[in-house]
């Protein structure tokens, strides 16, 4: 088997979102969706994440099983049990892409917050988004992006039920060739 090398490792920003693409507040997400749950486990499942530190506090179980978990902060004398810790994101994109090509996964997952998504996009090869049909209360917002400039390529909508509050569509975008 051949691994990948590491410059040839996608980013893949992971997010749900609500209609002015809010994505939580106070340190919390902001929408209950259980089916987006199983599908950000199975996204992401495998292959390094990078978050912020906020995003690393928020999660109800930390480090996420099953990946190793990345932690972006500028306090780099914080614990994070569990994790590796960065000061700066290009280094542990770096980092996160050596890990991956090391375990043959073909991605690295970028899950917040929003400047974490903010300084990733110019770099992300494709984003997997979930679209919440609600609006929400908000201190945390995803990076404002051409649509044009990516190409979607997977489309799967959801209504609302029983697990999930509200309706939802998710998408996964590919960086459009240049």
């Amino acid at each position: 088997m051949t691994l990948p090398s590491p410059d040839r490792i996608e980013i893949v920003l992971v997010a749900a979102m609500g209609r002015r693409r809010e994505i939580g507040r106070d340190g919390g997400l902001l929408f209950r969706l259980k089916t987006d749950t199983a599908h950000f486990r199975a996204v992401t499942r495998g292959k390094p994440v990078v978050m912020g530190r906020k995003t690393w506090e928020s999660l109800p179980r930390r480090p996420l099983p099953g990946r190793p978990n990345i932690v972006v902060t500028r306090n780099t004398s914080a614990l994070f049990e569990g994790a590796w810790v960065f000061s700066d994101l290009g280094v542990a994109i770096g980092a996160a892409r050596a890990m991956a090509a090391r375990s043959g996964a073909g991605e690295v997952a970028v899950l917040g917050g929003g400047e974490i998504y903010a300084a990733a996009l110019p770099a992300a090869d494709a984003m997997w988004l979930t679209e919440v049909d609600a609006e929400a209360e908000a201190d945390a917002f995803f990076p404002d992006f051409d649509r044009s400039a990516w190409v979607e390529t997977a489309t799967r909508t959801h209504a609302a039920g029983p697990d999930d509050d509200h309706a939802f569509t998710i998408r996964r975008l590919q960086r459009a060739p240049a």
